[in-house]
């Protein structure tokens, strides 16, 4: 029987001549089948993702070094695959708090029991933010989807963080400082794990920790024991502190009642000083005052002994005088007074006659 030729024109007018209901059949199923074949040869990597291509049959059979990043990229149905990795921190959490459920793809693990140097149990909350670097190598030495967390990330973390924090004994905890630089410690060696297998922890945070109940106890006691001891020391330094404060505050009243009491002292002084020049200044005067009443009475008895005395006298007795109509005078005896003589009333008043 001979073979038939498909005809590409005869196919086109059955289909595009067949009946309006059938056409619209035909458009709607090959429309499907686009869309079909475009999701199943195309993959979309978000923007917080990239990817590695796997190519299961062919030449190039196994997993190729490309990076694809954000964007459609086209694989071979069945022949190809694109293994999708993110991009963005990604976070582990160790805690065995109830309020803390797992979001979206975050991991959440049991808290980790620590045996401390002396032997007794803390129970710590830790995150881990980690990050992957490169793709490739993430899926060739470890392997496709979250096997990185379940494979590698969780169980070295908890390994290196029971071996480092187990260095500190119990007391230690409380310090914040030897927590991280212990933290830091554990993160620099599983870097040294984790880097050459595509991934890099960025920080470890603790953060929270709870010993067990007897040592609790224990530990409690001892801080009061401790925050006992200290009080004392303060209540101690406070009562050196009182004491000098006294004492410096009576220095210092008494320095006050010292210079108060000079400042009197100096002001009586300078008191006494001006009432001693005023006195000074005032028998200065009266003695000057004196001497001069002296003087005018040396210079008006002077004058009474010189020339025209007599005269002067006799003016002297007229204002005297003046206005008295009548002098009773004794005339007889020794006392008896002429007073017509006038030399005889200059003898008595003692008033020296001229030359």
């Amino acid at each position: 029987m001979p073979a038939r030729r498909f005809d590409l024109r005869a196919a086109g007018r059955r289909v595009f001549g067949a009946r309006p209901g059938r056409r619209l059949y035909l458009v709607l199923a090959a429309g499907l089948f686009v869309l079909v074949a475009w999701g199943v040869c195309t993959v979309y990597v978000r923007p917080n993702e990239f990817a590695v291509k796997q190519v299961i049959v062919g030449r190039h059979k196994g997993i190729l070094p490309e990076v694809y990043y954000p964007g459609l990229h086209f694989v071979s149905p069945g022949t190809e695959r694109l293994h999708v990795f993110p991009t963005d921190i990604q976070s582990l959490d160790l805690t065995s708090d109830p309020n803390e459920r797992p979001k979206d793809d975050k991991r959440v693990t049991p808290a980790m029991n620590i045996q401390t140097s002396e032997g007794y149990t803390v129970t710590v909350d830790l995150s881990v933010l980690y990050r992957i670097e490169d793709p490739y190598k993430v899926l060739t030495t470890i392997g496709p989807g979250k096997l990185y967390e379940d494979a590698l990330v969780i169980p070295r973390t908890e390994q290196l963080l029971r071996k480092w924090l187990g260095q500190l004994d119990a007391e230690e905890f409380y310090d914040v400082n030897k927590r991280v630089a212990r933290s830091r410690r554990a993160r620099d060696e599983l870097n040294g794990e984790l880097v050459p297998n595509g991934i890099r922890v960025t920080h470890i945070f603790l953060r929270r920790y709870a010993y067990d109940a007897r040592y609790q106890a224990a530990i409690e006691q001892r801080k009061i024991q401790d925050q006992t001891v200290f009080k004392n020391i303060a209540e101690a330094e406070l009562a050196t502190a009182t004491a000098e404060r006294d004492r410096v505050v009576a220095l210092g009243q008494a320095t006050v009642r010292v210079e108060l009491a000079r400042g009197d002292a100096e002001k009586k002084k300078l008191d006494a000083e001006a009432d001693l020049y005023s006195r000074r200044q005032r028998a200065a005067g009266e003695l000057a005052m004196t001497l001069a009443e002296a003087e005018g009475t040396r210079l008006e008895n002077e004058a009474l002994r010189g020339v025209g005395a007599e005269n002067l006298v006799g003016l002297k007795m007229a204002e005297v005088l003046r206005g008295t109509k009548v002098i009773v005078v004794p005339t007889d005896g020794e006392s008896g007074v002429n007073p017509l003589d006038l030399r005889s009333a200059l003898k008595r008043f003692d008033v020296r006659s001229g030359p």
